[in-house]
């Protein structure tokens, strides 16, 4: 997988928009302001850090050697995974909506309400 099309898939995501809120790097996917990615691409290999359910997390680590406890992030509920082919596309793609969808679920009503009313318009 490369930059582009792991950037394309992050900004597919309802409400997801791209930050930079430490700098030059990491890449930060957001929604509602908060992170659900994050995207290291300076130096090869790329890699990304995904939220994940802790006993999900383990799985993927012992099935994949390129998938690692977060990077600089809560350890229990991040994976930090380099985007070399040692994990298949299709799986890196389930981690992010995985991501994704633990984050949404853990907005408030008020911030649920903004995401969906954009899709109730169209």
């Amino acid at each position: 997988m490369n930059l582009e099309t792991l950037r394309a898939y992050l900004l597919k995501q309802p409400g997801a928009v791209e930050d930079f809120p430490f700098g030059p790097e990491p890449l930060v996917a957001k929604v509602a302001g908060k992170m659900f990615a994050l995207v290291a691409f300076r130096e090869p290999p790329l890699r990304v850090s995904l939220k994940c359910e802790p006993y999900h997390a383990l799985f993927l680590r012992e099935r994949y050697a390129a998938v690692r406890p977060g990077y600089h992030l809560n350890k229990q509920h991040w994976n930090t995974i380099d985007l070399n082919g040692g994990v298949p596309d299709d799986e890196v793609l389930l981690m992010i909506d995985e991501s994704y969808r633990l984050v949404v679920k853990s907005l408030s009503r008020a911030a649920l309400r903004q995401l969906q009313r954009p899709s109730e318009t169209e």
